[in-house]
């Protein structure tokens, strides 16, 4: 399995994901960090280079993810797959708390995710709280 990923398919994963990343959905523009190009379904697996099993995603949900399939529902305790930010719809899964500074999981495979890729961790949290100020925070996506 090749690993590289053309130009023209990483601008369209880019644009697709309005340059947030697809699963905290933080704006690339605010961090000093360069987003990464994840492997929905890890190599590992069998998944593939293609637009379908590609995300963009900020450097701390992905290697909290690294070749992770599913989690635990901290809520039912029971495993259940991560979200798939090309086949699932965000906002079916995700929302934001009052004033913006945590998500909340709306399903077993938000809560899931939420935890296993440390989505509210306490620096992001803060992060979130200077951008909501600034304005900048939730991002406006379609």
């Amino acid at each position: 399995m090749s690993t590289y990923i053309r130009v023209e398919l990483k601008r369209r994963i880019r644009q697709h994901f309005s340059e947030c990343c697809a699963y905290c959905r933080t704006a690339e523009f605010l961090t000093a960090m360069t987003f990464e190009f994840e492997h929905i379904l890890p190599l590992s697996a069998e998944g593939e280079t293609v637009f379908e099993n590609l995300c963009f995603a900020c450097p701390s949900c992905n290697r909290h993810k690294s070749d992770r399939q599913t989690a635990i529902d901290p809520e039912s305790g029971k495993a259940v797959a991560l979200f798939h930010p090309q086949k699932q719809v965000w906002t079916k899964h995700f929302a934001w708390s009052e004033g913006g500074k945590e998500l909340k999981g709306l399903t077993a495979v938000g809560r899931a995710t939420i935890e296993a890729l440390r989505m509210n961790r306490p620096a992001l949290v803060q992060a979130r709280v200077m951008w909501i100020k600034l304005g900048e925070h939730p991002p406006r996506l379609s």
